[in-house]
């Protein structure tokens, strides 16, 4: 947690951790409170053998508030963090002043969430060097900025007795979640009162244009921006335009 004023929570998505809002915390935090967390099964958080549904997701940012003192929020989250987000929008309403969801919206395909289990899961293995993880993660996440690697590469992966690095992601936390996404949260989704933004990369590999186009029928009234040059990984890719947003939603 860092700044003063009005609080932001910040959830990062499927297999990153609170690092990868950094630049987005730089642009807040001179006037908000910026939490960015690290979400269970991720980072340097808990990860317990169960427990990876979105209600205990969301029931987690309401903890955190509990600690902190802190009534309300706006809260935003990337993939699994903006579905996430409006889970705490909907089943705490009381507690959320606005929410942000960076590329993920409830109608995400099978196939989609056939594919991301896939390729996450090929990210649990081990690496010899810092140098090593960073040449994968640079073709892993070919448009994110090279500071957003440095930070995933730092963050993301802790060292075994050998020497060799490995993510603190859980992979079975991982597949957890991942098959919790095929729950879609629908109703919830509607039922969301506070102000609600969407952003979608105009290239992402999981938001396609139809499962944007069902969210936007359902909440025709909320702000919808496509970010032309991003794919999935806009906060890492865009983050003064993220932190655009997030003023908006809190009227500064």
């Amino acid at each position: 947690m860092r700044g003063s004023g009005p609080a932001v929570v910040l959830l990062h998505g499927t297999s990153a951790n609170h690092a990868v809002w950094e630049p987005v915390g730089d642009g807040l935090h001179d006037h908000a409170t910026v939490i960015a967390l690290d979400q269970r099964g991720h980072g340097r958080s808990d990860k317990p053998p169960t427990g990876y549904t979105g209600r205990d997701f969301a029931d987690d940012v309401v903890t955190v508030l509990d600690a902190l003192g802190i009534d309300q929020a706006v809260v935003a989250g990337h993939s699994l963090g903006g579905r996430n987000a409006w889970l705490v929008g909907a089943l705490h309403p009381d507690r959320v002043t606005g929410v942000v969801v960076v590329d993920y919206t409830p109608y995400i395909e099978p196939a989609v969430l056939d594919e991301l289990d896939v390729r996450v899961a090929g990210g649990f293995r081990s690496f010899g060097s810092r140098g090593e993880i960073e040449s994968y993660l640079r073709g892993r996440y070919r448009a994110i900025l090279p500071g957003a690697v440095e930070r995933r590469a730092r963050w993301g992966y802790r060292a075994l007795a050998d020497g060799s690095l490995v993510p603190y992601a859980d992979p079975e936390a991982m597949r957890q979640l991942i098959d919790g996404f095929r729950t879609p949260w629908d109703d919830e989704f509607r039922a969301v009162q506070a102000p609600m933004v969407h952003l979608r990369g105009a290239d992402s590999r999981i938001v396609t244009e139809a499962a944007w186009q069902a969210a936007i029928n359902d909440r025709p009234g909320d702000r919808w921006v496509v970010v032309d040059g991003a794919d999935h990984y806009i906060p890492e890719e865009f983050p003064d335009l993220v932190t655009a947003e997030l003023d908006r939603v809190l009227g500064t």
